[in-house]
C-alpha cells in the first residue's frame, strides 16, 4: 500500500484543522512507499558540521548555514500513530505525517519552502540549506499508540566566517619617533562571535558579541623590533577563523 506526500504553500494552524488538505492549500502529491511499526526521540547528527547536545528537557544542536540537519525521532510509525513537527514560540506546524499522508508547510513567510522533508518509516524531519533565520525552537509530538509523546529540539544556525582583516591604526602613526605599530583587527556584519589577538598561542585580548554588528574591531600595539608571531582570530562555537599577521608589511617606520 502507499501513501501521499502534500506540499502546503500557506501554513497551518496547530488545531484541530492540521489534517486540512483544502484545495487552496495543496501544490503537489507525491506517492512514496509504507509505513510500519513503533520506539524514542533522539537527535541525529547529519552533517559532520552538526553538533548537538542533550538536555533532560531540550537537545540542542549547532549547525552551520547552508548545511542539512535532521531531528530524528528514533521511532518506526504505524497507522495508529500521528507526527506533528512545529516550529517557534508560536507552534507552527510545518511537517504532517498521518494515516498514511506527509504533509509539508512552507512557514507563515515562505520560508521553508522546497527545503523540508520527512522520512516515510519514522517521521524524522530534515532540513536543508539551513539559513540563520531557521535557527529556534522546533517541537515533536507522536500522537497515538501507548501514549502521547512530546520532543523538543533547540536549532542555533550560525553564519559562516569570514576571515579578519588587519589594517594599521593611523591614528597611532603621528611621528617618525614612534616606537610601536598600532594595529587594528576588524570583521563586518556578525553575530555570536568573539574576536581574539594571539602572540604565538596565547591569547592577548578578545571581544565578544552577541547581536548583529556591522563592524567589530580590536586593537593591539607592538613594537617594530617584535619578532614574536602574532595572529587575529575570529570564531563561534562551531568554527573559526584565523589571519596571521605580517610584520614586514603592515608594521614598517612611519614617514
Amino acid at each position: 500500500m502507499s501513501f501521499n506526500v502534500t506540499v502546503y504553500e500557506t501554513p497551518q494552524s496547530t488545531t484541530s484543522s492540521e489534517r486540512s488538505t483544502s484545495s487552496n492549500f495543496v501544490s503537489s502529491i507525491l506517492t512514496v512507499n509504507q509505513i510500519e511499526d513503533v520506539s524514542v526521540p533522539e537527535l541525529h547528527q547529519s552533517s559532520s558540521g552538526v553538533f548537538g547536545a542533550e538536555t533532560d528537557e531540550i537537545k540542542s544542536v549547532s549547525v552551520m548555514e547552508g548545511e542539512s540537519v535532521t531531528l530524528n525521532t528514533e521511532v518506526t510509525v504505524t497507522r495508529r500513530n500521528k507526527i506533528l513537527w512545529k516550529f517557534g514560540d508560536q507552534g507552527v506546524l510545518i511537517a504532517l505525517l498521518d494515516a498514511n499522508e506527509i504533509s509539508l508547510f512552507n512557514g507563515t513567510d515562505g520560508r521553508y519552502r522546497h527545503r523540508l522533508q520527512l522520512e516515510n518509516q519514522t517521521g524524522s524531519l530534515s532540513i536543508k540549506s539551513l539559513r540563520t533565520t531557521d535557527s529556534g525552537h522546533y517541537e515533536l509530538n507522536i500522537k497515538g499508540g501507548p501514549g502521547d509523546r512530546v520532543k523538543k529540539f533547540n536549532v542555533t544556525v550560525y553564519s559562516r566566517l569570514l576571515i579578519p582583516g588587519i589594517t594599521r591604526d593611523p591614528s597611532q602613526c603621528s611621528s617618525s619617533s614612534s616606537l610601536s605599530c598600532s594595529l587594528l583587527c576588524s570583521v563586518v556584519n556578525v553575530s555570536d562571535v568573539t574576536l581574539s589577538w594571539y602572540k604565538g598561542s596565547s591569547i592577548l585580548s578578545s571581544i565578544s558579541v552577541s547581536h548583529l554588528n556591522s563592524r567589530v574591531s580590536l586593537h593591539l600595539e607592538v613594537e617594530y623590533q617584535d619578532k614574536n608571531t602574532y595572529s587575529c582570530v575570529i570564531n563561534n562555537p562551531i568554527s573559526n577563523q584565523t589571519r596571521h599577521l605580517d610584520m614586514s608589511q603592515l608594521c614598517h617606520t612611519c614617514s
